[in-house]
């Protein structure tokens, strides 16, 4: 029984992981690309964020809860939502003044 629920739970999380849309943003220059990124609403997605930097920088939403330092020359993931239609915002945090973006969720 045990082996079967197993296999089961792999099977279905397997199938979750391959509906799951993935969008890449990258980090250069302080600068997140894109900065304006659409997404279905009520869904969730996966976000490979690539940065470019020698420095450390911090995805942060404003106003959606996720928080991640993706050091400098490496890549992390994130996932976000379901969310409803809006817009949300994030940035980063370690260069604010330059490192900004919107999930527009349609």
């Amino acid at each position: 029984m045990r082996v079967f629920l197993t296999a089961a739970l792999f099977a279905l999380s397997t199938t979750a992981m391959a509906d799951t849309l993935v969008y890449n943003i990258t980090i250069k220059d302080h600068v997140f690309s894109p900065s304006e990124i659409t997404i279905p609403a009520n869904q969730r997605v996966k976000f490979i964020i690539e940065n470019q930097d020698v420095t450390p920088e911090e995805f942060e939403g404003l106003n959606f809860d996720v928080e991640k330092i993706i050091p400098g020359k490496t890549k992390s993931t994130v996932f976000v939502g379901p969310f409803a239609a809006g817009t949300y915002n994030f940035m980063g945090e370690f260069n604010a003044d330059t490192a900004k973006g919107q999930i527009i969720v349609e």
